[in-house]
């Protein structure tokens, strides 16, 4: 396979990233618990993805937890120039896996601290405040984003971004601090963010799009993109992922995976031209 030329975006002086990246969080067991049935795999998917070019790395500390920054950190650290590592709190994990939401700004700083541990690194390049409803509740997000900010100021984060949130709240959490990144669901048939995506990119913010194939309970189908696909010669997550980057100059993609064929598949999408005929197509499936 020919390594493609990832576009990079450039989101602050100190920040360029792929927008073609890697999300980390199924190097784990299952239901993003506990450990990776093979380790070993694991480590070649991250190296594997450095290797291609990818710049732009998605995790999270309660991934596993602690299981994915770990393997990060065992793979590639001391880490490459110009790899970013983007990584969330907001949330705890429970003895059988469960999701606890923890906003609370004390437990937050801990939870960076950890992050920082675990992933051997002295600051965090992005730190994403996830909060409490994938599609934004709609709460002040200004105690939890302070006490982020709070440790951008001292050093330990060079830049914030938000995960699960409206426009309302990205909005309450810029008067607090610059945000670089957000992070929500968005795809070719999910389109409810139609407008915090346009507007990221008047914002020169990125938006990564999280389960752009559409996630595993509601996984993307479309006789539409299958069609597409089929003329273009590619798979239909291809053309899902090639319509995303097509969206938005600042959109950004995080596809996960286990494998490293399957990793090598996602980031030749981002070589895949969608013929205009095609986009207007791909268009009608989310409306």
């Amino acid at each position: 396979m020919t390594i493609p030329a990832l576009q990079t975006l450039t989101l602050a002086d100190d920040l360029s990233i792929t927008r073609m990246g890697y999300g980390a969080m199924q190097l784990t067991g299952p239901g993003v618990f506990g450990p990776p049935k093979d380790r070993t795999r694991a480590i070649a998917v991250l190296r594997a993805a450095v290797e291609l070019g990818v710049t732009h790395i998605d995790t999270s500390d309660f991934y596993g937890p602690t299981v994915v920054n770990e393997l990060i950190k065992e793979a590639l650290h001391p880490y490459p120039a110009g790899l970013h590592i983007v990584t969330k709190v907001g949330v705890r994990r429970s003895a059988t896996g469960g999701w606890i939401t923890s906003l609370d700004p004390a437990d937050l700083k801990a939870q960076v601290h950890e992050n920082l541990r675990h992933l051997g690194l002295e600051t965090l390049d992005v730190v994403n405040l996830r909060t409490a409803a994938f599609g934004g509740d709609g709460s002040s997000v200004a105690e939890s984003f302070g006490a982020l900010a709070d440790l951008r100021e001292q050093g330990l984060i060079r830049h914030l971004g938000l995960s699960g949130i409206t426009g309302a709240q990205l909005t309450e959490a810029q008067a607090i601090a610059p945000v670089v990144t957000v992070q929500n669901q968005y795809n070719l048939a999910d389109r409810a963010d139609d407008a915090l995506v346009d507007r990221c990119a008047e914002e020169n913010i990125a938006y990564a799009a999280f389960f752009p194939l559409g996630g595993g309970f509601h996984p993307l189908r479309s006789r539409t993109l299958r069609d597409v696909a089929r003329r273009l010669g590619a798979t239909e997550q291809q053309v899902a992922l090639a319509w995303l980057l097509r969206r938005s100059p600042t959109t950004v993609l995080i596809p996960g995976t286990s494998g490293v064929a399957h990793l090598r598949e996602n980031i030749a999408a981002a070589d895949l031209r969608l013929p205009d005929e095609a986009i207007a197509e791909l268009d009608t499936v989310g409306q």
